[in-house]
């Protein structure tokens, strides 16, 4: 191979892998953890046992337990509690719990 023919093929892996790599900020806002899931703004998260924490949207969140059918959450420092079906919003999220239970909850919290 000539060296005219190396350079140019360096030069286009080199394109190629740059092209590549631009790509990589809009396929990274989707994400799984073990109880989180994330997709561009929005996460599905469950919260179980009293002190449970969740980094939700670079905001985390605390789940305090539940008392009468209300979890009580801690976001970025501010108190809220909801019950199954409402939402609030605490500082950048707005959370919606789907389901309260005795130890759990799960919810949605979509930023802003």
């Amino acid at each position: 191979m000539s060296s005219s023919s190396t350079t140019r093929t360096r030069r286009l892996a080199a394109g190629v892998l740059a092209g590549g790599l631009a790509l990589v900020p809009l396929t990274g806002c989707t994400f799984t953890s073990n109880n989180v899931s994330c997709s561009g703004s929005t996460c599905s998260v469950t919260l179980t046992g009293d002190g449970a924490e969740a980094e939700i949207l670079g905001t985390t969140l605390t789940f305090g337990g539940t008392q009468d059918g209300r979890a009580s959450l801690s976001v970025g420092g501010a108190s809220v509690s909801c019950g199954q079906g409402e939402s609030v919003t605490a500082g950048p999220l707005q959370l919606t719990c789907s389901t309260v239970s005795d130890d759990s909850v799960e919810l949605t919290a979509t930023l802003g």
